[in-house]
């Protein structure tokens, strides 16, 4: 038996500790017990609850909350794999395509290698649906799904961090409270995004931190010097190492944002008095509204894969928007917004910009029109 027991030791000792747990997504054992602890979290039900059955949450939650967990036990105890759990969310996106969009197409995946990993760069106009309708172009298209980094602002509740990490999510941390921590965290992040690559996992992250409300797709070459930090750690320059990332430029077109209202709302008062103020469940609720809200038509492309790679941040940031301008799809609703209306424009397109307009507050207007005809400069910049 001490034989036994000193060969357990020695198994146990020599295994490399997990210098990612903190911050990367659920392995295959992790999944079951992550969704029982979802089922008994009572905060998850009750957000169930509040957002399936908004008018009956309050007076019968104590009915209906038993009903949600056995419900719930019923469709999720067969998970066991990643895998599963992403079959699982591709039927939930299914569903949600045709009921809330009018159509999803998809260009560019034709030069990608399904046996490939990447490093998909993406614009971000939704908190969710971005990296969702990226995973769902790539699933129709027989590619793996990806590891989607996502920031820690959004995962205030555990019930958050248990979804989110299971459905591929990892964790930027955000809320370093000195250059310190702040270098720490991100070369932790530097060092699991090459990890991840090299586990032949592919990477969707957005090109800055936050949606661009305004309209302007830019990339921050901040992130691209995260990248790098593990690059210099190892001691190769800047376009070597960053041509090994494989990194493809994405760009997400929506007819209609959801949250268009919402983000005008927050410019505005930004710019009325310098400041705004997030409700508590601000971020929940504008997921769910970015899910459930009509998009009309929706356009992702991915772009060509960067192979020549210059010797500096900005210059690789110049590289990427350039893509994601050229390939932005745009729609009657962004030349109505840059003043540029053709004979095209239908009678109805006009009538739903106007009334998009109209639920601007008063003098926002402008900040819609800038939003939605970006896109629209952004190419027309490329042409001049």
């Amino acid at each position: 038996m001490p034989s036994v027991l000193f060969v357990v030791y020695l198994i146990v000792a020599n295994q490399e500790p997990d210098v990612f747990a903190d911050i990367r997504p659920y392995h295959d054992g992790e999944v079951a017990p992550a969704i029982a602890r979802l089922i008994n979290d009572q905060e998850f039900i009750n957000a169930i609850l509040h957002y399936r059955f908004p008018h009956l949450a309050g007076a019968f939650g104590w009915l209906l909350s038993p009903l949600v967990k056995f419900w719930l036990k019923k469709k999720w105890s067969r998970l066991k794999r990643v895998q599963q759990v992403q079959l699982q969310v591709a039927g939930f996106m299914e569903r949600m395509i045709k009921s809330t969009t009018q159509k999803v197409t998809v260009s560019g995946v034709d030069k990608l290698n399904p046996k490939q990993h990447y490093l998909f760069i993406s614009n971000h106009r939704d908190i969710a649906m971005d990296p969702a309708l990226v995973n769902w172009c790539l699933h129709q298209q027989g590619f793996d799904t990806v590891r989607i980094a996502i920031g820690d602002n959004l995962l205030r509740k555990a019930c958050a961090t248990e979804l989110m990490k299971l459905n591929k999510s990892f964790i930027v941390k955000r809320g370093a409270k000195g250059p310190r921590e702040m270098l720490k965290n991100f070369s932790q992040l530097s060092a699991y995004i090459r990890h991840s690559l090299d586990e032949q996992q592919s990477i969707w992250i957005a090109q800055k931190e936050g949606r661009a409300k305004d309209g302007n797709d830019e990339t921050d070459p901040a992130i691209l010097k995260m990248f790098y930090m593990e690059g210099k750690k190892r001691g190769e320059d800047f376009a070597s190492y960053m041509a090994g990332l494989n990194i493809v430029p994405v760009c997400i077109s929506y007819e209609f944002d959801p949250c268009d209202a919402d983000k005008i709302n927050e410019l505005w008062q930004k710019q009325q008095s310098g400041s705004y103020q997030k409700g508590e469940f601000e971020d929940i609720d504008t997921i769910i509204k970015g899910i459930v809200g009509q998009k009309g038509r929706v356009h992702v492309a991915f772009g060509q894969p960067l192979t020549e790679i210059p010797e500096d941040a900005d210059s690789l940031a110049a590289l990427i928007d350039e893509q994601i301008w050229r390939n932005y799809k745009l729609y009657p609703i962004n030349h109505l917004a840059a003043g540029q209306p053709d004979d095209s424009i239908s009678a109805d397109a006009k009538t739903q910009w106007q009334q998009r307009l109209a639920a601007c507050p008063e003098g926002a207007a402008g900040l819609l029109q800038q939003m939605y005809g970006a896109p629209v400069l952004k190419q027309q910049a490329l042409v001049d």
